[in-house]
């Protein structure tokens, strides 16, 4: 087998320490040798820092935000078209608020836009007329009732209806939705529109507000670079600054709930949308009760019903009408067994061995299957608890902290850091076990790989969580008292380096999913395997390259005048920083 180049070797891969190194372990983190590092607080990495891998960059915008900015292209238009506000507002929302679709369109031809829209130019006084003479009535058109003019209302046509009927014709469009906004005349042959102006004489104070959300609604639909959170609850509108058609669009929202920005699906990366489309899909179909059938259920050799077998003997009897009795083993009929066994192998392409090779199929199929979810979704829950326990430190324990220790809460933003990357390594590790669905089985290399740089990033995180729930909790209870301000800045250097670990498991993590794991193509030709490719990786108890790397990194540690003991924290620490600076 040919060596591999060492550069390419430890492109994604961290450093395994020898047993001489263990030493160090125990002794980690001593009162003596506790110090704080000025720069502690550069390996603090905030969520929606953790996937920026690029200059791409996107702005969240409130409601009052986004009424600005479709206010700022209402009097566009009202200045370029002299219309009224209202005029500007139906325009818009026929042309999706394309300002300059829909100047385009009104020199090239006025009277086709104003038809298409039912935009009649009338003053609010002949829509609601005031007659002071009583004997002046009209017939309403909907109640049939004979009202003065004075009670009527009309969009600026020839049809009048009572202001009771215009009211509840008004509401109930605005309660069925956003048709609202291009709401017409009553008479069905008339298409007049009713605009704003109207709207806010007829309706309540609650159906306006509903009446200019709709309107808002439709500024952001239209706009092809913003889109709503779709976090529970939220109001908040996200405006994308890049190119929307490649990359990786993850979005944090102020409300704290991160999506894909292009499929909307929650934040997504290392995968791309393509393959958590699949894995949504997949979870929600019905394709999966059916190989939980064709698993562990056998067809009646008579009416085809599917069986379950739920007693010890191998005797069964399809329910009624049926009542057909056989063997579950050989489906033959169970009156023909006279106490023979039917332990002889079925011929090699038969009907029943035929069966049995599905089953096992589907039944190595859903085991498959149950191994990427259920860990898939333990980290998604996992995930949201610690939302929740970032809610509670924020919320309460760091004010605890801060009188316990006599620091001030800006000195504990490491912890509040610790637990952003623990969210957002949940998230990605999460989707990392469905991208490990995926890899096809003949792709043992890329496998085998794929489960090492993932393990290790795991376990980093395995550590850091345990630090920022566990240990952090004994700083917080603080039951003897007999923990000092020194033990809890050994705390600080700890947790602030176990956080700067993690995060850089994970940027390697994603960067290998994110190149299709090529590290292992580009050896296909050159290391005479592709399983002792990966398995050289990972030789690092075995006496291999990483074992000798991971070794010069501690030497280089030492040799630049560290002289506390260190942990695996600050090995792996230590060991990154030089391969980063490019150091052998």
């Amino acid at each position: 087998m040919q060596p591999m180049d060492s550069d390419h070797l430890f492109q994604y891969t961290f450093t395994h320490f020898s047993d001489d190194d263990q030493d160090y372990y125990d002794d980690a983190y001593s009162d003596d040798d506790c110090a704080i590092d000025d720069g502690a607080d550069d390996s603090n990495v905030l969520v929606n820092r953790v996937n920026s891998t690029s200059d791409k960059s996107y702005l969240i915008l409130k409601e009052d935000d986004l009424a600005q900015r479709y206010e700022e292209d209402i009097v566009k238009v009202t200045s370029v078209l002299s219309v009224s506000r209202d005029s500007a507002c139906m325009l818009l929302v026929k042309y999706n608020w394309d300002v300059s679709k829909l100047h385009e369109a009104w020199f090239q031809d006025e009277g086709q836009v104003r038809g298409s829209v039912g935009l009649l130019d009338v003053d609010l006084s002949v829509k609601f007329p005031e007659y002071s003479d009583e004997k002046a009535v009209v017939d309403c058109g909907i109640c049939f009732e004979s009202v003065r003019v004075g009670d009527t209302a009309t969009c600026g046509c020839d049809h009048r209806f009572c202001k009771a009927c215009w009211k509840s014709y008004v509401c109930t469009a605005v309660e069925d939705g956003p048709g609202c906004l291009t709401l017409r005349c009553p008479e069905p042959s008339c298409k007049a529109a009713v605009g704003p102006d109207m709207v806010r004489v007829l309706a309540s104070e609650n159906e306006r507000k509903r009446y200019d959300l709709f309107l808002l609604r439709t500024y952001v639909e239209s706009n092809k670079r913003v889109k709503w959170c779709p976090g529970p609850g939220c109001e908040y509108a996200v405006e994308y600054d890049d190119d929307f058609e490649i990359g990786s669009y993850d979005v944090s929202c102020n409300c704290k709930y991160g999506f894909c920005w292009k499929c909307m699906e929650d934040a997504h990366r290392p995968l791309d949308c393509e393959t958590v489309g699949k894995w949504v899909l997949k979870n929600n179909a019905e394709a999966e009760n059916t190989n939980w059938i064709l698993a562990y259920t056998k067809p009646c050799p008579k009416c085809k019903r599917s069986i379950e077998k739920n007693h010890g003997c191998m005797h069964m009897t399809c329910r009624p009408p049926c009542g057909y009795e056989f063997c579950w083993l050989c489906l033959g009929p169970y009156n023909r067994h006279d106490g023979r066994a039917c332990n002889g192998y079925a011929k090699e392409g038969g009907p029943v061995h035929e069966a049995e090779r599905q089953r096992e199929l589907a039944k190595k199929a859903i085991e498959r299957y149950t191994h990427y979810y259920e860990r898939w979704a333990a980290n998604e829950k996992s995930r949201k608890q610690a939302l929740t326990d970032l809610h509670k430190i924020e919320t309460v324990d760091l004010k605890t902290l801060s009188l316990t220790y006599r620091q001030p809460e800006t000195q504990l933003q490491f912890i509040i850091d610790a637990w952003l990357q623990i969210v957002e390594c949940r998230r990605m590790l999460k989707w990392t076990y469905a991208y490990g669905y995926y890899i096809p089985k003949i792709e043992e290399a890329k496998k085998t790989f794929f489960e090492y740089v993932q393990g290790e990033a795991e376990s980093g995180l395995e550590r850091l969580h345990l630090c920022a729930e566990k240990e952090l909790q004994t700083y917080i209870i603080n039951e003897d008292k007999d923990i000092t301000e020194e033990k809890f800045n050994c705390f600080r250097i700890k947790l602030t380096d176990l956080t700067k670990v993690t995060r850089k498991y994970f940027e390697n993590l994603v960067r290998a999913l994110e190149n299709g794991l090529a590290d292992v193509d580009s050896h296909e030709g050159a290391a005479g395997g592709s399983s002792s490719k990966v398995k050289a990786r990972k030789g690092s108890d075995q006496g291999g390259e990483s074992s000798r790397r991971g070794s010069d990194g501690a030497k280089r540690m030492r040799m630049m005048g560290t002289r506390r003991p260190m942990d695996d924290t600050h090995r792996h620490a230590a060991w990154m920083a030089g391969e980063s600076s490019g150091n052998d």
